[in-house]
């Protein structure tokens, strides 16, 4: 019986061993990368827009409330800056689903399909 154990356990050392060789398990060489490297900058993720609901179902961006149109004007220009933007929602705990979702309705209609909601924790 003890030698089943000894020689399960020496075979889960070597394996553990061999496998634990560093990054370079699968003989890949990843590429480097450099400080202030052009392509690095094309892949940052632009700065999220935030866009606020306060208790009143009233739209607040960097807290000044906004009609609809404006708004709308705002996310327009903010997607054509950055296509990629992603647009943040704060809305209020006590606040109906409903208003929430017809804000979610406006950005979408917009072109903004990448809508993170913000939570406490």
């Amino acid at each position: 019986m003890m030698d089943v154990l000894m020689a399960i356990l020496i075979f889960f050392i070597v394996i553990s061993m061999t496998l634990s060789t560093g990054p370079n398990v699968l003989g890949v060489n990843l590429p480097k990368t450099e400080e202030g490297d052009s392509a690095s900058a094309d892949t940052k993720t632009p700065d999220p827009m935030v866009v606020g609901i306060n208790q009143q179902g009233q739209v607040v961006i960097q807290n000044k409330p906004v009609t609809p149109s404006e708004l709308q004007s705002q996310l327009q220009a903010y997607f054509q800056k950055s296509p990629q933007g992603m647009v943040i929602l704060q809305a209020d705990r006590t606040l109906a689903y409903e208003k929430i979702t017809k804000l979610l309705g406006q950005v979408r209609a917009v072109g903004g399909d990448r809508v993170a909601l913000a939570i406490d924790k």
